[in-house]
């Protein structure tokens, strides 16, 4: 598989693929720089990337990577590993493809879009992921007109190009996105600043995102030609491919050139302490009553900070002479500065400003219309402040559709099943807010063409556009009969844009699915009689749910939160579905699900669903052809893992499945990759996804699951992501939100063990942190890392800094674990580390109450040194679970652990066993070392903490106090609301502090050492 990598250098994207097979290395060249040894190909990096490639140009260039003397370091997400322990930075020569800005526009914009057919496998890096991150910023900056044209010069020559304006919020995005820049993004060549790379690689992009917006000319006539004016040269070359002005003379170029500059400037005035805010007020109610003369509106001026907000000034307060903390020296000036400004974007707010100190003005509907719909936009682009009443900008106009369900005659209930082809009868209604409006009333206010009405004591915005819109649909379609299918079409899809459906108002068995908590309102289905145990009521109606879905023959998503038993209420559904077939065969199901959970679905099925026969395809002893066709034949529940769905997907594909089922879904929601086009390319008849994270990191993960369980339902991932996701990720966009979850409410059941409505008899999660000291010999360790690595982390740049923070992190947890962990010397363990001691302690307490514990580790190695030490001095066994047991070992430990006596304590590798084991056995959970990831943390937690605990389960988190493990634990709580988007990427984002920052962060505090 190839890692494409990404950076912005010379105006271009410029991109290179690291081989995560590469097999023998080529022999080295004796070249300064030396070639990349595991660098693909330029001509299979071009087959890879597809269409997107077609106009690229081949190229070499150095790249400065890091390394050491047996060559480069692979890529994280090669997920290959190197024993290097002090990585420098070293060029090395690649083998790139350079795309101009359209072109780079183009593939960034389509990332998650390939169809792989034919095409090398592969999958972008994080540096090519975060230019697609810049090329959404580019053309969100585009859509809100934050760009403005310029005259350039560009190698020697002028051109004509649009420039973003990045002020006010964009400002501190902008600053936000810099330091999150991974330094691959700027390695190419001579390493440059994160703020310029970004500058320039925005630039390029929105320049490219307003010329495929704007593929005509901004105006019509003859196209000029070279000896044409400057400035019509300039406006025509803002439009097309070609941004060239040759020729243009110094003078001309000169004052064109200057009198942009100004308007660019004027566009930055508004970067200041303080902003001029405009709010607009409606009518008072008594007004009104009264009934004298046209409703006045008011719109008052204010000032208002641009750090915070909430603090509002009006300016009658600043002309009263208010001194304000947090607002210019001389407010009044700013107020009345600011005011100039905005008349030239409101030009109605002149006859303000021809008194002495303006505050208000009072205007009328008209007025008022048009300050909304056409004033206050310009002005928010512009970076002023606008505050509008609450109903402003919400389309007034929407759909409520009735359905009822048929009790007789063609297309009833009775006697039938339900399905997406049953009829039902439906009406559409027009509504204003809650209020459903008479088509009369509808052309009474077209009739008046007044573009904001009081309707029922509530304004609202009208347009012409909206009233013929919503005519034409009520006289086109106002009542009838429609599928059910039809019916969640509509509900998906929102109806017209111009009116997007407000309500559904359904009975029956589809009201139940479109209420939102379907799984409360559905008939219930009991547990099967031959299941063995006893489903908890919430799972009870999960299995309703899910049989309610399967009948309607539809997908879902059951997204219950780890430990709730999605396993036990998926195999009760395949039981309750074959006690219900007592006569005829029902086709079996696949489950599909990674390797390290092969097992845990064949012990369950075992456990639950005795009466399941159940069949595992999987390993080099799989059946093939003829002898596969009878082992499924035979089986009701066929199970294998994602890589051999797709290395048997001809086989597989042969076969009708009654339910296809994703466990561990999250490993489809790259929709590119191929498993997940595997999967989906499987024949059933329905098909359910289990996940507890159903969005991990974008929403496009989510459309790539919902396509899995009901293909096409949420429409091409294009519209997808132009409808919801981009409004809702770049926007915030509530109503996109609000239409995205009544989209895929329907089709997602998702439950957290924390509810206490859920599930109340879970024991509790007790969290405590314990704070462990260093020994003298830890604390002379630590000072000497700091003196030596500061050193290094001062005269380093770039990369290297980069490679040498991570490195000092590394040394000083090392050094908190235990000073053998660090100096790696196989020395003695007893009485050298605070944290060992702690252990050794909570250890022995542990064995004496007859408790058992699962104590994590991030390192591997210090778990080896811990295994056999822990073990004499418990003068016990303890067992020891990494990533370099075979599976069957797992197996055996786990099953251990789980049923006999002994042992009582089982250290395990945080990557190795974070996730998939059922280790209810344990009522403590020890974290010798963080991983300063909460969401890893909560899942090795959860192990332990899950459906099958009985025993209230106490977390321990180690902490050595006066060491970055305390400063970093304080991080991590003050941003508790963002820890998992801080600090969920791993340690990267410690690289960006500044030095100060960090020589704070690695200080060695006095109360340390004990």
């Amino acid at each position: 598989m190839l890692v494409v990598h990404a950076a912005w250098t010379d105006g271009r994207l410029c991109l290179w693929a690291e081989d995560t097979a590469p097999g023998d290395a080529p022999p080295a060249r004796r070249t300064r720089p030396a070639p990349h040894p595991y660098a693909a190909p330029a001509a299979l990096l071009r087959a890879a990337l597809g269409e997107h490639a077609a106009k690229a140009e081949e190229a070499e260039r150095v790249v400065l990577l890091p390394g050491s003397a047996k060559g480069p370091l692979p890529s994280p997400e090669s997920g290959l590993t190197s024993a290097a322990r002090a990585p420098k930075i070293t060029p090395y020569l690649v083998p790139v493809l350079l795309l101009g800005a359209p072109g780079a526009l183009a593939l960034l914009s389509g990332l998650d879009d390939r169809d792989g057919a034919d095409t090398p496998e592969w999958g972008p890096g994080g540096s090519l992921r975060y230019l697609a991150a810049v090329a959404e910023t580019a053309r969100d900056l585009v859509r809100r007109g934050r760009v403005l044209p310029q005259l350039v010069t560009e190698h020697g020559e002028h051109a004509a190009r649009w420039v973003p304006v990045v002020t006010g919020p964009d400002a501190a995005a902008f600053r936000e996105l810099a330091a999150a820049m991974p330094p691959v993004c700027r390695a190419v060549g001579e390493e440059t600043g994160s703020a310029r790379v970004l500058r320039e690689a925005l630039s390029g992009l929105a320049d490219a995102a307003v010329r495929r917006a704007l593929p005509d000319r901004l105006l019509a006539g003859p196209r000029p030609g070279p000896r044409s004016a400057l400035p019509d040269r300039w406006l025509a070359a803002l439009t097309g491919e070609d941004p060239a002005l040759p020729g243009a003379k110094p003078a001309d170029a000169e004052r064109l050139g200057t009198a942009l500059r100004d308007w660019l400037a004027a566009a930055h005035e508004l970067d200041g302490p303080a902003r001029v805010c405009f709010r607009l007020t409606e009518p008072p109610p008594e007004e009104e009553q009264a009934g004298e003369g046209e409703p006045s509106w008011r719109v008052e001026f204010a000032l208002q900070s641009t750090e915070d907000p909430s603090l509002y000034v009006p300016a009658a307060d600043i002309w009263a002479g208010e001194h304000v903390p947090g607002l210019p020296r001389r407010p009044d000036e700013a107020l009345l500065a600011g005011l100039g400004r905005a008349v030239r974007l409101c030009p109605e707010l002149y006859g303000a400003l021809r008194t002495a100190r303006p505050s208000a003005m009072d205007v009328d509907t008209a007025w008022a219309f048009q300050f909304l719909r056409h004033s206050a936009p310009l002005l928010q682009a512009a970076g002023y402040g606008v505050q509008l009443p609450a109903w402003a900008g919400r389309k007034a106009l929407g759909l409520k559709l009735t359905t009822r369900t048929r009790k007789t005659g063609p297309g009833a209930v009775a006697g039938q099943g339900f399905g997406l082809g049953q009829l039902v009868d439906f009406r559409v209604d027009l509504a204003i807010g809650e209020h459903t409006i008479s088509e009369e009333e509808l052309e009474e206010l077209a009739r008046l063409k007044i573009p904001l009405v009081r309707v029922r004591g509530q304004w609202v915005e009208l347009d012409d556009r909206q009233l013929k819109a919503a005519l034409e649909v009520v006289s086109r379609r106002r009542s009838g009969e429609m599928t059910v299918g039809e019916v969640i079409n509509e509900v998906v899809e929102g109806g017209d844009e111009l009116l997007p459906l407000l309500d559904v108002d359904a009975d029956g068995p589809l009201g139940d699915l479109l209420s939102g908590e379907a799984d409360r309102r559905l008939t219930p289905v009991p547990t099967p009689a031959t299941f063995q145990g006893t489903l908890r009521p919430y799972q009870e109606r999960g299995l309703s749910w899910l049989s309610f879905l399967s009948s309607l023959g539809l997908g879902g998503i059951l997204a219950d939160d780890m430990g709730l038993g999605k396993t036990a209420q998926t195999l009760s559904l395949l039981l309750d579905e074959r006690n219900g077939q007592a006569s005829g065969e029902v086709a079996p199901t696949l489950l599909v699900c990674p390797m390290s959970l092969v097992s845990n679905w064949q012990k369950e099925a075992a456990r639950f669903a005795p009466g399941l026969r159940v069949y595992v395809h999987h390993g080099g002893q799989r059946k093939r052809e003829d002898e596969l066709g009878e082992a499924v034949a035979s089986a009701d529940l066929v199970i294998t893992t994602y890589g051999t769905a797709l290395r048997d997907l001809e086989a597989l594909r042969g076969f009708a499945w009654g339910r296809v089922v994703c466990d561990e879904a999250q490993a489809i929601k790259n929709s590119a990759a191929r498993q997940a086009q595997a999967v989906r390319a499987l024949r059933a008849r329905t098909r359910l996804a289990l996940t507890g994270t159903p969005v991990e990191n974008h929403l496009a993960e989510l459309w790539a699951i919902m396509e899995f369980c009901n293909p096409g339902l949420l429409g091409p991932a294009k519209r997808f992501r132009e409808r919801y996701q981009e409004p809702i990720e770049a926007r915030r966009d509530e109503d996109a939100a609000r239409a995205l979850k009544r989209a895929t409410g329907p089709f997602v059941l998702r439950r957290l063990k924390t509810d206490k409505t859920i599930i109340s008899d879970l024991p509790e999660k007790l969290e405590m942190k314990v704070w462990c000291t260093l020994t003298p010999e830890q604390a002379s360790l630590y000072q000497a890392v700091v003196n030596d690595m500061m050193s290094k982390i001062d005269g380093s740049e770039g990369i290297e800094r980069h490679g040498n923070v991570l490195a000092t992190m590394t040394r000083l947890k090392q050094v908190c674990n235990h000073p053998a962990h660090l100096l790696k010397d196989g020395s003695r363990l007893a009485g050298r580390s605070g944290k060992l001691a702690r252990l050794e302690e909570l250890a022995e307490e542990i064995v004496e109450e007859g408790d058992k514990a699962l104590v994590f580790t991030q390192y591997a190695e210090f778990g080896a040194m811990l295994q056999p030490y822990l073990s004499a001095h418990l003068d016990r066994p303890v067992l020891w679970l990494h990533g370099g047991l075979p599976k069957k070992r797992r197996d055996e430990l786990v099953e251990r652990f789980q049923n006999d006596d002994e042992p009582m304590l089982f250290l395990l590798s945080l990557k190795a066993a974070g996730t998939g084991l059922n280790l209810t056995a344990a009522n403590h959970v020890i974290h010798v070392d963080r991983w300063w990831n909460p969401a890893v943390e909560d899942q090795a937690t959860d192990r332990a903490f899950r459906i099958g605990q009985t025993r209230n389960v106490q977390v321990r988190k180690f902490i050595c106090v006066g060491t970055l493990e305390e400063r970093i634990d304080e991080m991590i709580e003050r941003k508790k609301a963002l820890a998992e988007s801080v600090v969920g990427t791993g340690e990267d984002w410690i690289t960006a502090l500044s030095t100060e920052q960090l020589r704070e962060l690695f200080r060695l505090g006095p109360e340390a050492v004990s």
